[in-house]
């Protein structure tokens, strides 16, 4: 799946809050719109600062937005 054992649901959780673009996600979490491209892709884990603003932009917890890629 990717290079990274830290999988994500942000591609489908912007389409479900409203259809949030990766520079509105990015704008949200303070990062870039390449750091979202590059999460969504699972080509880089965030660290912990930073899944937490993730998920805050979605208003979910944390396990909602990440999980162990070898678990799903």
């Amino acid at each position: 799946m990717s290079g990274t054992p830290v999988g994500n649901h942000i591609r489908r959780l912007r389409f479900e809050t409203g259809e949030m673009t990766q520079s509105d996600l990015a704008e949200r979490a303070g990062i870039t719109r390449q750091t979202v491209i590059a999460l969504e892709a699972g080509k880089y884990a965030p660290s912990l600062e930073l899944a937490f603003r993730i998920a805050h932009a979605f208003g979910r917890p944390v396990g909602e937005v990440f999980f162990w890629a070898d678990q799903h």
